[in-house]
């Protein structure tokens, strides 16, 4: 990946300071800007913590019915903004992902993927066809089309959005920028963060994330903008902040309680960095004369939870742990429980043996390999928070799916179980393609897909205190996603510009799969498709857009012995699917 992205950024840099002559404003084609608030609920935008975000949705089209793309995971999401699809056609079905046999070259033995990285990236694309994805970006699609393109910020999901992109024909900037594996700077772009008096090693993280969003905002609205403004070509331009996701995540507001959970100082002042951040933005353009020529979608690519480490029926909540409260469920408990009720040895996603009489700490990384060795594995968990995947990889897959999903039913940190369509109807879940996870991706699908228990704290809004149970290291009280509840799934979406109505609330339901093809839409270029789990073009909130009918609906699971049943509460609009919650017994909001 090294030299893959060091020819991307160097070459994009210099193309861009060998301007063409700009085109007059009247003539000139229109822009897109995509800013991604990572981890944004609905919710947290109000005049007081996110005046400029406020703004921006009051002034064009409040999507007040948005949906994140489930699993409610940022990379998955990533990967519907980058091409309109859903996991079954991208095969992005967690931010960690198996990837068949061996382990990647840049996974370090895990049999585990870690998307957000940009080696696993490259990983990827080798493994699978040069573009892991299969379906075009968005990205590759404009620069066919003679646009400039640009991905900066958080390190992962922007890199998702430049796949199948060769030749240096993109500018990539994330937080790895100028480290092993990460982007490299050109002679130019080194010399215009000179001239900026701009450091080109991006800050670390932390808490609050403010030093790092400063950083990213620099540069895109003194370095990036400048060059192609002076560049004259239509641009399409993805910022990706990595708040308010990086500090809802580590807030320490709520040490092992549920309240105040994500509304804490922290987390409201990562809602004021991220919305700052897309004021300097807007800020920019207008001054670049740019404003009148650009339209901007600001989303979220999923909402947010209070984590619950809470189960009275888990095997692994009963051990002993060094890092654990006593009696809470340790990061990697889906996998012990597993390996002890299947009565099978466990390893870490490298091999490493686990002992499940007498663990010290919780499980690398949760994620787990189950077999008799780790050489024959028959079961592999990939952990993603408020949701995890299960793959079998042994002889007699229905008969061990049949097993887990029937223990899965008895526990109650279990909100919804799907299964592969391949096993047939397995009572208590309810099929992979009624969530859009079975379709033409090369990728592995997981063959179960497990959604924790969600709720809420009792709130006036319960999208703004909800709680997952969630298969992380990160103690009760901090924050994640991944669940299946309304929470998690009710992100931020608005749009503004001269291509969007102005003052307008969509009342039906819109995704993030649906960003991808209004953008192409009202750039005037076709996005081509493989798959058929593709959103939508948001028409009704083109100037003279007709709104859609929209139905809603639920469907339900035959139930397990036990009286479990797998509920998913979905809406449609045209012949395109969202996804509110599921959940087993109205648990889930």
């Amino acid at each position: 990946m090294i030299k893959t992205v060091r020819i991307v950024a160097a070459a994009a840099i210099s193309a861009a300071l060998a301007a063409s002559c700009a085109t007059t404003p009247a003539s000139a084609p229109h822009n897109a800007v995509i800013f991604v608030a990572d981890g944004l609920r609905y919710g947290s935008v109000n005049e007081t913590d996110a005046p400029e975000l406020f703004a921006a949705r009051r002034d064009g089209v409040d999507f007040a019915n948005s949906h994140s793309v489930y699993p409610t995971l940022t990379t998955v999401n990533a990967s519907a903004i980058a091409t309109g699809h859903f996991p079954g056609d991208t095969g992005n079905f967690a931010n960690y992902i198996y990837a068949n046999e061996p382990a990647l070259p840049h996974a370090g033995g895990s049999r585990i993927a870690a998307i957000e990285d940009d080696n696993i990236l490259a990983d990827l694309d080798a493994r699978f066809g040069g573009n892991y994805l299969r379906e075009q970006t968005l990205m590759s699609a404009a620069l066919a089309h003679g646009y400039n393109v640009v991905s900066i910020g958080k390190t992962g999901p922007t890199g998702v959005q430049v796949r199948g992109i060769i030749n240096g024909a993109a500018i990539f900037l994330d937080e790895n920028v100028g480290e092993p594996g990460g982007p490299s700077l050109s002679p130019q772009l080194t010399a215009a963060f000179a001239a900026a008096h701009i450091d080109p090693r991006a800050p670390d993280r932390a808490l609050p994330n403010r030093v790092q969003q400063n950083w990213f905002s620099a540069v895109a609205t003194q370095i990036v903008l400048p060059l192609l403004r002076r560049n004259g070509r239509p641009f399409l331009l993805l910022y990706w902040s990595p708040d308010p996701d990086s500090s809802q995540h580590g807030q320490h507001d709520s040490p092992n309680t549920l309240t105040p959970g994500i509304n804490g100082p922290t987390s409201r002042a990562a809602v004021a960095n991220a919305s700052s951040n897309l004021g300097a933005l807007r800020e920019a353009l207008r001054a670049s004369n740019l404003a009148a020529t650009t339209d901007v979608v600001m989303i979220a690519d999923h909402g947010f939870s209070t984590t619950s480490k809470q189960s009275s029926t888990s095997f692994a909540a009963s051990l002993g742990y060094a890092d654990v409260p006593a009696g809470q469920l340790p990061g990697g408990f889906l996998a012990i429980d597993l390996a002890h009720v299947l009565n099978l040895n466990l390893y870490s996603a490298s091999g490493v043996p686990i002992s499940l009489s007498t663990p010290q700490v919780t499980l690398h990384g949760s994620h787990g390999v189950l077999g008799v060795s780790a050489d024959a594995p028959q079961a592999i968990v990939a952990a993603g928070g408020g949701s995890d995947l299960v793959y079998l990889t042994g002889a007699d897959k229905l008969a061990l799916a049949r097993r887990i999903v029937a223990f899965l039913t008895s526990q109650d940190y279990t909100g919804a179980i799907f299964t592969a369509d391949s096993l047939g109807s397995i009572p208590g879940a309810l099929p992979l393609s009624a969530i859009n996870l079975a379709g033409t991706a090369q990728t592995p699908p997981p063959d179960i897909v497990v959604s924790f228990r969600t709720g809420d704290t009792g709130c006036a809004t319960p999208d703004m205190c909800g709680v997952d149970v969630a298969d992380t290291s990160l103690p009760q009280g901090s924050g994640y996603h991944g669940g299946f509840g309304r929470a998690d799934t009710h992100n931020f979406m608005a749009a503004v510009g001269p291509d969007f109505r102005g003052g307008f609330v969509d009342s039906a339901p819109v995704s993030n799969a649906d960003i991808a093809p209004t953008i192409a839409h009202v750039l005037g270029f076709n996005l081509p498709s493989i798959g058929r789990l593709r959103g939508r073009v948001i028409a009704e909130a083109l100037p003279q857009g007709a709104q859609p009918a929209v139905i809603t609906d639920a469907i339900t699971s035959a139930p397990a012995e036990n009286g479990f049943r797998t509920i998913l509460d979905r809406q449609t609009a045209g012949e395109t699917r969202y996804f509110d919650s599921a959940s087993n017994t109205g648990r889930t909001h």
